[in-house]
Parts: C-alpha cells; structure tokens; sequence
C-alpha cells in the first residue's frame, strides 16, 4: 500500500468510520484493501467519512436516516445492511428507519420501499442473534 502519510481529512474520516461502523467492521474492510481499491477507499473515508459524516451540522442519527433514505430512494440496497447495523452506534431507532422508509415509498416508490424494509428486517433479526 502507499507509504505517503495520511491527510487530517483522513485520520478524521477513519475516526468516524470506526465510530459509526464499528472497529471490527472497518478492520476487516482494511485488511481487504489492495493496492487497486485504495485510491477509492482513500477517496470514500476523506470525502464521506472524513467531511460529510464528521460535519457536526447533523447528527449521526440524522445521517442514518438520509443515507438509508437515499440508498432505498436510489435502489442502493447493498449498503443497506450495513448502515443497518450502524443504526446501534448513530442512535437512529427502528421507528426511526421506518419513518425514513415510508418516506421513500412516497416519494420514490413503494417497490423501493418495500425492498429496504425487506433487508432492514432480516438485518435486524441477524443483529438479534449476534
């Protein structure tokens, strides 16, 4: 991997990451990174985690409900689950999910909707048995 040192935006966005996704979550995706992907990755933890997620504009539960929101609204669905679990480190409830998914069925579709609820239930169930 690169030896250039890491910009503030991404020693924040690592920060964040781990905040919101979980230490094991982000190490295993680390562990994962080749030299191919990690312009990209590097690109993601600066950009979505190092300056929108780490804004102190909104709350993380906020962000939570936008992004399931949008990723649903977008047809997004892979990243659904793990945004999800997130969910137990942001403070956004399940009612909290639900309202951001009716919300989709409104104004970007019920098939949308209904597919996101599909996958937030089954990730919720797995995080039960966790």
């Amino acid at each position: 991997m690169s030896d250039k040192p890491m910009s503030d935006k991404y020693e924040e966005g690592m920060k964040t990451r781990r905040r919101v996704l979980g230490e094991s979550y982000v190490d295993k995706a680390e562990a994962n990174k080749t030299g191919f992907d990690e312009p990209f990755q590097t690109l993601i933890t600066e950009g979505a985690w190092g300056t929108v997620w780490a804004s102190d504009g909104i709350s993380l539960r906020e962000r939570s409900m936008l992004t399931l929101a949008l990723l649903a609204a977008l047809g997004n669905f892979d990243e659904i689950p793990m945004h999800i679990r997130a969910t137990a480190r942001t403070g956004a409830s399940k009612q909290d999910v639900l309202e951001a998914f009716q919300h989709v069925a409104v104004y970007a579709g019920v098939p949308r909707a209904n597919h996101a609820l599909k996958l937030a239930l089954a990730t919720y169930a797995e995080m039960e048995l966790d």
